[in-house]
This record gives C-alpha cells, sequence and structure tokens, in this order.
C-alpha cells in the first residue's frame, strides 16, 4: 500500500484521489486503483488515516473503511463469526449477516437459496420442513404474525 518515490528518475505527478492535489510527498498509497497522499487516505467513519494502521482498507458502499469499522457496518457473519469480504454475497434474516455458505438449517444443514422458505426461532435458522414441532404447539409463544421471537421468512 506505500510506495516509495526516491528513485533514480523522478516520476510522473500524479494526482491524489482524495484531494485532487498533486502528489509531490516522498512516500504515497495506491489503493482502489489511485493514487493518494498518505494524509488523504481515511477511512470513512473513524478518519483514521489508513496508511498509518495498516496495509489493508475496504472499500464497500462508496465509503473507505478500516477493517475495525469494516467490520462494525458490515459484520461477521453470525453463524462462523467471520469477517464477510467486500465483495461477497450474502444473505440477511432478522438484522444477522451471513456468508451464503453458512445460511442453512439447523437440523439438516441444507444450504438455502433465494426463494427457499425459512423459519428463525431464537436466533435459530430452520428450514420450512424441519421446523421444531415444540415451536408450532408451544402455548407460551403468541401467534406467528404478532411474534418477535418465532418468525416466518422468505430468502430474498
Amino acid at each position: 500500500m506505500v510506495s516509495n518515490q526516491a528513485s533514480g528518475v523522478p516520476p510522473a505527478p500524479r494526482s491524489c484521489a482524495g484531494c485532487g492535489g498533486k502528489i509531490a510527498d516522498r512516500f504515497l498509497l495506491f489503493s482502489m486503483e489511485r493514487y493518494w497522499h498518505t494524509r488523504c487516505l481515511k477511512c470513512s467513519c473513524c478518519q483514521a488515516q489508513l496508511g498509518d494502521i495498516g496495509t489493508t482498507c475496504y472499500s464497500k458502499g462508496g465509503m473507505i473503511l478500516c477493517r475495525s469499522d469494516y467490520i462494525k457496518l458490515f459484520g461477521a457473519c453470525s453463524a462462523c463469526g467471520q469477517p464477510i469480504p467486500a465483495n461477497e454475497m450474502v444473505m440477511r434474516a432478522q438484522g444477522n449477516v451471513y456468508h451464503i455458505k453458512c445460511f442453512s438449517c439447523a437440523t439438516c444443514r441444507n444450504r438455502l437459496i433465494p426463494g427457499d422458505r425459512f423459519h428463525y426461532i431464537n436466533g435459530t435458522i430452520f428450514c420450512e420442513h424441519d421446523r421444531p414441532a415444540a415451536a408450532l404447539h408451544n402455548s407460551h409463544l403468541a401467534p406467528l404474525q404478532s411474534s418477535s421471537v418465532l418468525t416466518d421468512q422468505k430468502v430474498c
């Protein structure tokens, strides 16, 4: 991510993707196919100078992010806990985000795909066929349409 311009031949002046100014500094950053002053490549959330805090940055939704803020915003998989890369498709349910490979029925382990109906019960995903019978007959649960614990959803 950091380039040293101190070679024998002066490079052609480059423009900073952040401020638009010419980069004449000894060090510059190259990220997302563009050049940056070290002071200009900042996290969109915390404003940390990304060249100072590591060699990785993330880009999603028009934002440039440090690892910490990327995980806060786009999260880790609710099933496996691993970070989800910025370019990876995800599945979402009840405000949680999942790797596509992790979005599966807790009973049969079949992966759910867009269009599949599923049940989200106390944080656990079940395919339509494996919904626990106790959840259907448990008198402590409110009716399906009004319960926040027991919901019936469709993968979109």
